[in-house]
């Protein structure tokens, strides 16, 4: 049996390793009923070692660093292929679409048809994934590189977007907040994926059921700018409802 001060350490080790953690996931790590946690996180919280989010706890440490490509590719892995072949069939022949560095992007691009179409990206993956689509023109953004994520971030990335106009952005994140909105990891891949934002006639979000109630340290944008939310069955109806409140489009697959 673990000691309550144990637990509480545990609790703040593990929230600033991952940047932010689910109450489900800290009663499972910590064998406790979920009533528990919220009553630690509340504690926690009033001493300064973490902050409360909407199910959750984020870190107080400032920036996380992001999750490496390889470790992404196999957290939710299902639902998030799930999600991009959906997101593929909002595609139609001739659109100019900008998709970022995320992973489930990179499962986008390997269900892409080769059909004629502009595509704008910062991640090296989703690039390499269509060089062999004779019909698909890819432009990279270029920029400084991230080689956790194998994505271009830094002025010269934001710069190289401000060239262009797209008629659909793709994009995920690292948390989606019902108050706080959309948000990122680290204040860099916020910054482009903000740019990223401006420049599109209709923002598609992509995120799995894990990415609610997490708020991450750089905010990207508020929920009324996203036109389209594409995300899996694990997620919470009350939190649906909510969404469609807001007049998003909401599609669970």
């Amino acid at each position: 049996m673990m000691l309550v001060a144990q637990r509480y350490d545990k609790i703040v080790k593990l929230v600033n390793e991952h940047g932010s953690m689910r109450v489900t996931e800290l009663s499972e790590r910590c064998q406790v009923t979920e009533e528990t946690i919220r009553r630690d996180l509340d504690r926690l919280e009033r001493q300064g070692l973490l902050r409360r989010s909407h199910g959750g706890a984020v870190s107080v440490q400032g920036e996380q660093p992001e999750t490496p490509f390889s470790e992404r590719e196999i957290m939710h892995a299902e639902e998030k292929r799930r999600i991009a072949e959906q997101a593929v069939k909002l595609i139609e022949p001739n659109d100019r679409i900008l998709l970022d560095a995320s992973t489930t992007a990179w499962y986008m691009a390997a269900s892409l048809p080769d059909i004629p179409l502009t595509v704008l990206t910062n991640s090296i993956r989703v690039a390499t994934q269509l060089s062999n689509r004779e019909k698909i023109e890819v432009i990279s953004t270029g920029g400084q590189l991230v080689s956790r994520s194998l994505s271009f971030v830094g002025p010269l990335a934001e710069r190289s977007l401000d060239t262009y106009y797209v008629n659909k952005l793709f994009l995920s994140c690292q948390g989606v907040h019902l108050e706080r909105g959309v948000s990122e990891s680290n204040e860099l891949q916020g910054r482009v994926k903000q740019k990223m934002v401006g420049m599109a006639d209709q923002v598609i979000l992509l995120a799995d059921a894990s990415k609610f109630g997490v708020q991450a340290f750089a905010h990207v944008m508020n929920l009324n700018e996203v036109d389209q939310l594409i995300t899996d069955s694990r997620i919470e109806q009350r939190i649906v409802e909510q969404l469609q409140e807001q007049a998003m489009k909401v599609m669970i697959v």
